[in-house]
């Protein structure tokens, strides 16, 4: 099943999308009959309370970058408001000379849970959608640390929706395509941390909430983008997102919706 978050006549809700008809999921907002997707604007599939990410969590992207193998997750956060939805545009900030594109599969929580077991995991999760880690790469050089790098306005693209379906989370395709040239192209069988294994380890540092995304590390094939650019996250089996890049012009106000 696919759920969008919509915004319809001036109210946001949830829906199930169905070829290019969306439900919504809330009956007492009066909308009891389908709705063209083209009428709705879709927005971020999630509200988190935070996003954690996992780094350096592919083999291939480890041994990319010459980095070993981490003993355990290695995680950091981006901030809620550095979501945006599919279509809109992933704004290059002036303070960075190298912005990168990173595409992920991320997981939604969907059932509050501490001390979450292997086996439990796939209970608390909602689903999956696609997401890009956009990191200003310098910044990151510079800081020796992610938070600045990884946490401006638009540089956590996610969505376009989330699929509720997915048989086996580690065996997907996880591609990267920029201006219709793929980049990355790796598999989730590559991860060094299973998703499952993540909300594991994750949930016992912290509480994850309903809505809480976690970004499951990227693939080899990290590269620059530039204004002008289309970055497509494909994830068969999940979906498709896809967001223009557009070089900042003065100080972006809040994508969020």
């Amino acid at each position: 099943m696919r759920v969008v978050r919509v915004r319809y006549e001036g109210k946001l809700f949830y829906a199930t999308l169905t070829g290019k008809e969306v439900l919504c999921l809330d009956r007492s907002l009066g909308f009891e009959s389908p709705i063209a997707l083209a009428e709705v604007m879709v927005l971020p599939p999630a509200q988190p309370s935070k996003i954690i990410c996992s780094a350096v969590n592919y083999r291939a992207h480890a041994e990319e970058v010459g980095l070993p193998i981490p003993e355990e997750p290695v995680i950091f956060f981006k901030p809620p408001s550095s979501i945006i939805g599919p279509g809109q545009t992933i704004v290059m900030p002036a303070q960075s000379k190298r912005v990168d594109y990173e595409a992920e599969l991320a997981l939604v929580i969907g059932k509050a849970g501490r001390n979450i077991e292997i086996a439990d995991a796939a209970a608390h999760i909602f689903g999956y959608c696609c997401a890009n880690d956009v990191t200003a790469r310098d910044l990151q050089v510079k800081d020796k640390q992610f938070g600045r790098a990884k946490g401006f306005d638009t540089f956590c693209p996610l969505g376009p929706w989330i699929e509720t379906q997915v048989d086996d989370p580690s065996s997907l395709q996880v591609k990267a395509v920029i201006n219709g040239q793929t980049r990355q192209d790796g598999n989730t069988s590559d991860m060094i941390f299973s998703p499952f294994e993540l909300v594991s380890f994750i949930s016992k540092v912290m509480t994850l909430l309903p809505g809480d995304v976690i970004l499951t590390g990227t693939p080899p094939g990290v590269s620059p983008l530039a204004p002008g650019d289309e970055v497509h996250v494909d994830i068969p089996g999940v979906g498709l997102l896809i967001n223009p890049v557009a070089q900042a012009v003065a100080d972006p106000t809040s994508p969020l919706q």
